[in-house]
């Protein structure tokens, strides 16, 4: 149906630092919604955000390179990445 489907992913990004309480969440969703991702990022209890982004494999791509770069609010140590198949849950971008 779509012939664009094979360059559709979902990218869960793992950002580990002093990530929460400083925007980063914010900042993600800006991001994401710039490059017309959809998905969200979230805290988890271990300190960590959690970033979830499906849409075009180029701009996930630009998204992690973003998170992994040195203008994310706060401060990113690491960030691990997985890759998928998009499931096509997610409308919009969300701070959960």
């Amino acid at each position: 149906m779509n012939g664009s489907t094979d360059s559709t992913v979902r990218l869960t990004a793992w950002v580990q630092g002093r990530v929460q309480g400083v925007g980063f969440r914010w900042w993600t969703r800006a991001r994401a919604l710039e490059l017309g991702l959809v998905g969200q990022a979230r805290n988890l209890p271990d300190g960590r955000v959690a970033v979830t982004a499906e849409g075009d494999r180029g701009a996930c791509e630009r998204l992690l390179g973003l998170l992994k770069g040195g203008a994310t609010p706060g401060n990113v140590t690491t960030v691990t990445e997985s890759w998928s198949e998009a499931t096509g849950t997610f409308s919009g971008f969300a701070e959960a």
